[in-house]
């Protein structure tokens, strides 16, 4: 008799629970397994995607020592809130020398071919948002002691955040993670590897999708520019400068750069060095200060990016309605009014004009800046009507708005009806 597969997982459905795990994943079949057909990039495992429990799941068949390691990776990784994919379950087959690791799907994410394959060829800002979210996503990895090792943009999802994009590790193969931090050797070298997968990904992309020859220079000038982004950030966030004691307003102005930048502040220590001279020291937070603030004042919860537009929105109206009444209004009562007047019409209004299509506070930030766009074209507000007409049509090509174009929901494949099935056998 086989040996029975082994179970571990940490949500516990009973859809889950009865699926076939006893059965290699590659005879999955969607007659009997509810699959559903999703777009992946290259990938050395058979990656297959199922719904259970009313959630969608990543299954990828590997060799057990290495699902083993990944799964163990990846919970560390979720230990320390960094962007990863959350890990739901490894399932060891020994009857079929192989072993299942079960990861729940993120929600509204997406592959960097998805976004291109829908958008006019050579948009080099669009994939300057593209390269800004790995560079940040690297940088955090590395703040945290974990060495990528194949970081690339076949194993990264990237969701909408804003303006900017976020961008999420989906495979953790070949990771480390190191409590005592990475040397300068380690992170260099994750860098180089970084550099020669995003300019390879990027020319194969180009080449399937017949994009002239002319464009192949520019993309790897891009992808060698990288590591220069890579460091200005790193140094942004590691950086000690040495000052005189009554220079003190320059940490206003550091702490100020890293708020911009999204981080929270944990901790600003001043240290003597002699000379009447002193070296700061800033303990960087997690990046959420925006989305901490806009949580704070009106309790709604979304990304560092849309907080950052949301924060601007708010002002603006806090702005207007001190302006029509003629004295200060409170931040409490300019944000309840916010929410009442702008955000929850605005997004149920921009959310619609683009056909329900992804997340309505994203459409709304999606219009704020359209209608931005057109307003600076016109040199005049242009008002929310324009803005939410060329929202749901011809928005202005290189703007973040264009993404949403990789916003469609991917529907599942065909099923066939039981009686339908019965009959064909």
């Amino acid at each position: 008799m086989d040996a029975p597969p082994e179970l571990v997982l940490r949500a516990p459905g009973p859809e889950l629970i009865a699926l076939p795990w006893n059965e290699p994943l590659e005879r999955w079949d969607e007659m009997r397994v509810p699959l559903r057909d999703m777009e992946v990039g290259p990938s050395r495992h058979l990656v297959r995607f199922v719904e259970a429990d009313g959630a969608l799941w990543a299954l990828k068949d590997m060799p057990e020592r290495i699902a083993r390691r990944e799964y163990d990776v990846l919970r560390r990784l979720e230990h320390q809130c960094l962007p990863a994919v959350r890990p739901a379950g490894l399932v060891n087959q020994p009857a079929h020398e192989t072993a299942i690791l079960v990861t729940r799907y993120l929600a509204g994410s997406w592959q960097y071919r998805r976004l291109f394959l829908r958008l006019p060829p050579n948009r080099p800002r669009h994939r300057a948002r593209l390269f800004d979210a790995m560079i940040s996503l690297l940088v955090e990895l590395h703040r945290h002691g974990v060495f990528w090792g194949d970081c690339s943009l076949n194993n990264t999802l990237f969701t909408r955040d804003g303006q900017t994009l976020q961008a999420f590790l989906v495979d953790a193969e070949t990771s480390e993670v190191h409590p005592d931090g990475l040397s300068d050797g380690q992170r260099e070298h994750d860098v180089t590897i970084l550099v020669e997968n995003i300019a390879a990904g990027m020319i194969d992309l180009a080449t399937s999708l017949e994009r002239p020859p002319e464009m192949i220079p520019q993309l790897i000038d891009e992808a060698t520019a990288l590591p220069e982004r890579y460091r200005e950030l790193w140094e942004a966030l590691h950086t000690s400068p040495v000052f005189a004691f009554g220079d003190r307003y320059r940490v206003e102005g550091a702490i100020r750069e890293l708020n911009d930048l999204g981080f929270a502040v944990d901790e600003v220590s001043l240290l003597p060095i002699g000379d009447g001279r002193s070296r700061l020291h800033i303990a960087v937070g997690d990046r959420n200060y925006h989305s901490e603030t806009l949580r704070r004042l009106t309790g709604v919860g979304v990304g560092e990016g849309q907080a950052r537009i949301l924060l601007g929105d708010l002002n603006a109206h806090r702005d207007w309605m001190q302006r029509r009444t003629g004295h200060p209004v409170s931040e409490r009562a300019a944000a309840r009014s916010w929410i009442d007047h702008c955000l929850e019409p605005g997004s149920a209004r921009a959310h619609a004009a683009l056909g329900g299509a992804g997340d309505p506070v994203q459409a709304y930030c999606d219009l704020l800046e359209v209608r931005w766009l057109l307003s600076e074209r016109a040199g005049a507000d242009v008002g929310n009507e324009t803005a939410l007409a060329a929202l749901g049509g011809h928005a202005p090509t290189d703007s973040a708005a264009k993404m949403a174009v990789a916003d469609a929901p991917t529907g599942p494949l065909p099923r066939i009806p039981a009686d339908d099935a019965d009959d064909e056998r």
